[in-house]
């Protein structure tokens, strides 16, 4: 489809359409929204030409409380604004249902980096063979996270669903319920969520949308390139979880926790199974098949409901053999296929559905370890050195009993002792690595290796895989010396051959980019993966690389498949794999189309990667020597900006930063630390990026760049990055990614700033970057606007900064008067917790 073909259906089946059901929202009777329809585009346009007219956000709401109301006392104004904050979160709800039931008309099953486009292009360019070949090297893995940037609540959610429905169908009855429903329906959890309420709401994920949609993917691929011969691996996608194993930061996770969230996967997949027996029970009605079946569906339910049975994945696949069998034999092999379909969702789900992971700091783990040795090894504390401690641990026959410690360490005892039940009843798939954040030397794995042993692990028995977590600079420049001295310990050189020789490693862009920048960070992860490549190569080991959210390869669609396909022959590409979290959950993964078209864009990136030629993923001497020069320049602009003394009260004093932990949308707290002084180190990736996202400034997303591209042309050197641009496909992914988040910036928003006698100039540095940055990439890339090769996703943006352009008004009010310490402290920090909710839902993938 050309881009006017796509942005007219765009506009007819998404913006008309808002239009439409929007103004039937409008004149809904809600009884304590009954004018906010007619006087929220008042505040619209008084937002639209005050910020224009380099107007304050107080100045713009004062305006529209004076022109369109009648309304003298704070009270009454502050309560119209909560009304017109709860109207504008089920607008960003009915927008988000409008444009999801459009996707399969906006996408179509041949586009590019879907499984038929692949197929044709493997048959034209006559790599099918090469292609089945990659097939069996390759699997796609998706982990669902637990970052607290969802803000539906689970009732929201269902609706969503339900909404989406009745606009594909065009039901105005239904549609005109479920808005009214929308409208009575609170959108705000009156308690923080427990680590197993997140799981639960990613779980009712899994059951409804991603039980179908990997089943049907699977079969798509199947058919489309399955041969006699060659059946593709049912773990070619795969699903892993974090809610209740991640630990890191969050004292709610618990041993316990861990434990009950793996029973709630092993319930919920036996659950699916169930119920898509029911259905196929109805078709196979047969003699001795209907029986076999039966059985079958009784032991399912007897797995669920009573304790002491317990089914496993061969028990089931061996039950479904026998119905093939005498469906073939008796019965002329009357619906096999739905048979077949059965047993390969068994073999891909298991009765683990997702695997869980724990993830731990290695500060936490080395407090840990540091007690045990101080209370159990009979060594000087005082004295004893990092190399000493290891030797202890790697070589004590000692068995720890969890009950003779508290605290953190007791339960870090008591969660390894659980890994073991938790395999045998979920299978080794369940449950088999352990990821540990900030890692930065071979201590922090050893560790970890350690804790299994002195739970009566024998080494043989520790079926895990032990996952360093590179995330800070530093972290990631030692990350090659610390996997070549692991590699060539016998220690855990055995470890790994009990393995099958496969390390997967994992690299954190959120924490990198607050610590390096978005043009550093990225380098930093490219260059870190090309050298543990090598390293891993070098002593025969298998390297499976893991994402972490934040980076290009977070951002949905064209952009993950264009980031991994941009990915040249010096990193390995056995296996792609990242988190997904929040909001990004429901708006790329949220429904059967969008998950299966954005499954497919990560399986066929990662093939094309290996399997056609092209010069342009090959960075050569000059080029890599052109981003690494961008990067330091970019690096050092944005460590001067970190080293700036306002950059933290910045943060605190003028951005929603403190209000993160104060709502009511994720168990973990927003920082690491005690203690009420914040410290950068101790700011999560998550609230920080979410706070400049607020504010509308998105500097992790382009800071630095704009300057590195000035000094290059001061050189009179841009024809060289030009060159870059139009050569390099990763150079170009990392300028169009950063052009997105630049698109969801608007400095007019904050430019009351620039007269605030401590922010002013701080304010002026974000600003002129923003600016200059801009021009630069406009430039770089020849558009005229920023994402101009992507009509769709900008008119979506544009869409959601209109909606929310009111929302945005009032939050900045109420840090505008919390900020002068005026009126009703309490109900303008409550203005500005709850405009939290709509702007991250409406801008979808923020984080």
């Amino acid at each position: 489809m050309l881009h006017e073909e796509k942005k007219e259906k765009f506009r007819q089946l998404v913006e008309n359409k808002f239009q439409i059901y929007n103004s039937l929202f409008m004149s809904l009777p809600y009884d304590k929204m009954s004018n906010i329809g007619m006087l929220l585009p008042f505040l619209y346009e008084e937002s639209r030409l005050g910020y224009e007219a380099v107007k304050s956000p107080e100045e713009i709401v004062d305006e529209f409380f004076n022109k369109h109301t009648e309304l003298k006392t704070e009270e009454q104004k502050t309560e119209l604004l909560f009304k017109i904050i709860q109207y504008i979160e089920r607008q960003v709800v009915l927008y988000d249902s409008i444009e999801d039931a459009a996707f399969p008309q906006l996408h179509s099953e041949s586009d590019a980096g879907t499984v038929l486009q692949l197929h044709e292009r493997a048959l034209q360019e006559h790599q099918l063979e090469a292609t089945r070949k990659k097939l069996k090297d390759f699997a796609i893995k998706v982990v669902f996270t637990a970052h607290p940037t969802q803000f539906y609540p689970n009732s929201v959610q269902r609706i969503l669903h339900d909404l989406r429905t009745a606009i594909l169908n065009d039901s105005v009855t239904e549609i005109d319920m479920l808005l009214q429903q929308l409208g009575k329906t609170p959108f705000v959890n009156k308690e923080k969520p427990t680590p197993l309420d997140e799981a639960m709401s990613i779980i009712f994920y899994l059951r409804y949308v991603y039980y179908d949609t990997i089943g049907e993917l699977y079969k798509k691929i199947k058919n489309t390139f399955g041969t006699q011969n060659f059946t593709p691996a049912p773990d070619l996608i795969q699903m892993g979880f974090w809610p209740g194993g991640d630990r890191d930061g969050n004292p709610f996770v618990t041993a316990e926790i861990t434990q009950q969230v793996a029973h709630e996967l092993h319930i919920s997949i036996l659950k699916s199974y169930y119920a898509h027996l029911k259905k196929l029970r109805r078709r196979l009605s047969f003699r001795g098949v209907s029986e076999v079946l039966e059985h079958l569906s009784d032991d399912l339910y007897d797995a669920i409901f009573k304790q002491e049975k317990v089914i496993s994945t061969e028990d089931i696949l061996n039950k479904i053999k026998e119905a093939q069998t005498i469906l073939t034999e008796q019965h002329n092999g009357l619906f096999k296929n739905l048979l077949e379909d059965f047993s390969d969702r068994v073999k891909i789900f298991g009765t683990h559905f997702a695997t869980l992971d724990i993830r731990q700091d290695s500060r936490v783990h080395q407090e840990v370890i540091d007690e045990i040795v101080a209370k159990k090894s009979g060594l000087n504390s005082e004295t004893i050195t990092i190399e000493e401690k290891l030797n202890w641990l790697l070589k004590t026959d000692l068995i720890l009993d969890p009950n003779d410690f508290e605290g953190i360490t007791k339960d870090t005892l008591q969660n390894v002792y659980n890994v073991k039940s938790m395999q045998q009843k979920n299978g080794e798939r369940g449950l088999n690595r352990y990821i540990i954040s900030n890692s930065e030397s071979i201590k922090d794995v050893l560790n970890v290796f350690a804790l299994f042993r002195l739970c009566g692990y024998r080494e043989e028995e520790i079926n895990m895989d032990i996952v360093p977590l590179f995330e800070t600079m530093e972290g990631l420049d030692r990350a090659q010396n610390v996997m070549k001295e692991l590699y060539e310990m016998p220690v855990y050189k055995k470890h790994l051959a009990h393995r099958k020789d496969i390390q997967t490693i994992m690299l954190g862009f959120s924490d990198g980019t607050k610590d390096g920048g978005y043009l550093k960070a990225n380098w930093e992860i490219y260059e870190t993966k090309e050298q543990l490549t090598k390293v891993s190569d070098d002593h025969h080991i298998k390297v499976v690389f893991f994402d972490g959210r934040g980076g290009p390869p977070a951002r949905g669609g064209g952009k993950t498949h264009d980031f991994y396909a941009s990915q040249g022959k010096t990193i390995a590409n056995h296996q792609i794999e990242l988190t997904v979290q929040g909001q990004t959950i429901t708006s790329v993964f949220g429904n059967k189309d969008q998950a299966k078209y954005n499954f497919e864009q990560l399986l066929t990136a990662g093939i094309e990667n290996d399997v056609f030629k092209n010069a342009k993923k090959d960075l050569t001497e000059n080029e890599r020597n052109l981003i690494e020069e961008l990067a330091e320049l970019s690096y050092k602009k944005y460590s001067d900006l970190k080293a700036h003394p306002r950059f933290v009260p910045y943060l605190q004093e003028m951005s929603t930063l403190e209000y993160y932990g104060k709502t009511n949308i994720g168990s973990r707290p927003t920082k690491r630390g005690a203690g009420n002084e914040l410290k950068f180190e101790d700011l999560r990736a998550i609230p920080f990026v979410g706070s400049w996202s607020q504010l509308k400034q998105n500097v992790p997303g382009f800071f630095g760049f704009g300057h590195a591209l000035q000094e290059l042309k001061n050189q009179g050197r841009f024809e060289e990055v030009k060159n870059l641009y139009k050569g390099s496909d990763f150079f170009k992914t990392l300028v169009l990614n950063s052009m997105m988040s630049m698109n969801k910036s608007y400095f007019p928003l904050t430019s009351y700033m620039k007269k605030n006698e401590k922010f002013g100039e701080f304010w002026t540095i974000l600003s002129d970057e923003y600016n200059l940055s801009k021009q630069l990439m406009l430039e770089l890339t020849g558009f005229k606007e920023l994402m101009e090769e992507e009509p769709l996703s900008r008119m979506s943006v544009k869409i959601r900064e209109r909606i929310v352009l009111p929302l945005l008004s009032i939050q900045q009010y109420g840090l505008i008067k919390i900020q002068k310490e005026e009126g009703n402290r309490a109900a303008y920090e409550k203005l500005v917790m709850r405009s939290l909710f709509g702007n991250i839902n409406a801008s979808r993938n923020s984080a």
